[in-house]
């Protein structure tokens, strides 16, 4: 089965979640990025054990500071989900296009612009 997600989906494929950091997700945003969102193991579930409660933490603290700056924290999302879910991968890929589509372009975007 070929499952397909919109092609303005960036992949970046890490051993773990709990190696996502917060400078990676905050530089993204500071890059450009629209939104971003992290896909990590089923919760219970880690290989490494508590990385998917890591990379959650991380994640909340980033919507956090994104609030505190003005920028909207829904930008930055975390999904749980096993390998075994492809099909669910490309529906929140899909549903997170479309949520960052609803709320435009980041601000930073055109700050960094001029």
């Amino acid at each position: 089965m070929r499952l397909s997600y919109p092609a303005d989906v960036k992949i970046i494929q890490v051993p773990c979640t709990g190696r996502v950091d917060i400078l990676h997700l905050l530089n993204a945003i500071e890059d450009g990025a629209d939104g971003v969102y992290v896909a990590g193991c089923l919760e219970g579930e880690c290989h490494y054990l508590a990385g998917n409660l890591k990379a959650r933490k991380k994640v909340e603290y980033v919507k956090r500071t994104l609030t505190e700056i003005g920028i909207e924290p829904e930008r930055v999302e975390m999904y749980n989900l096993s390998s075994a879910q492809g099909a669910r991968f490309a529906e929140i890929a899909n549903e997170m296009v479309e949520k960052i589509k609803g709320l435009g372009p980041t601000p930073v975007k055109s700050n960094t612009a001029a």
